[in-house]
């Protein structure tokens, strides 16, 4: 083969081809096989679906579900707790530039009121509706799909590490209720929400030994009643 004879490669095709390997199976993170099969299924939009914040003691739950521009899907999706801060923030502005995407929460009250596992399902149930495109087929990122789910779906152990939809959605899930709680821990400050985002973290149970519970906390939770003047002596 000559020179003249040799392929050119411009950045652009390197680009696509970078973009384009997340369609298919890898070693390196999720790619859009399983939202090829749910269009395949149902002809229409797939959604990801995800959660953030069922352990922790204090917060909201947060849900995402984000239906991606299956032309223009950012590179580095993966499950939200692989990735840095700084690598979440920059994709959670991507995706909301570049797709549909709508949040959804359960406040530490509703929580207590419906129970965690409740309050999650209630929470993507309206995060789906909240999309500006209905989708018409969703990918639940667990065991669960809402029993009044507006759209069917299945449900994807380890969803984040296996599709970009739901990779997605936990980023913006996880992004979303990071905000929550650093505003939180400047209305309540002392309790170091801002560093472990509610989680039952050693300083945040002596925070608790020494301040009580706040409003914001979860008391149905265990560690949380035990704390709490409601608590049987």
């Amino acid at each position: 083969m000559t020179k003249s004879e040799q392929p050119k490669h411009s950045k652009k095709s390197k680009s696509k081809a970078r973009q384009s390997d997340l369609f298919f199976p890898n070693q390196d993170g999720p790619d859009a096989s399983l939202e090829d099969h749910g269009f395949r299924l149902s002809g229409g939009p797939v959604a990801g679906i995800d959660e953030v914040g069922r352990g922790p003691l204090a917060g909201p739950v947060v849900v995402a579900a984000v239906i991606l521009d299956r032309q223009n899907i950012p590179v580095g999706l993966n499950d939200s707790k692989k990735l840095s801060e700084k690598k979440r923030d920059a994709l959670f502005e991507e995706i909301c530039l570049s797709a549909h995407v709508a949040i959804a929460s359960a406040s530490a009250a509703q929580i207590d009121q419906m129970n965690i596992r409740a309050a999650t399902l209630w929470s993507m149930s309206r995060a789906l509706r909240g999309l500006a495109v209905q989708p018409s087929y969703g990918l639940f990122d667990g065991r669960d799909i809402p029993s009044d789910s507006p759209v069917r779906g299945e449900a994807v152990v380890k969803g984040d590490s296996r599709s970009v939809s739901i990779a997605a959605a936990s980023i913006v899930a996880k992004v979303a209720r990071d905000r929550m709680m650093k505003r939180l821990g400047l209305l309540y400050p002392g309790y170091g929400f801002e560093k472990h985002m509610g989680y039952g973290t050693k300083a945040h149970l002596e925070a608790l030994d020494t301040l009580g519970p706040c409003p914001y906390h979860r008391f149905s939770f265990r560690p949380i009643y035990e704390r709490s003047d409601t608590s049987s002596n």
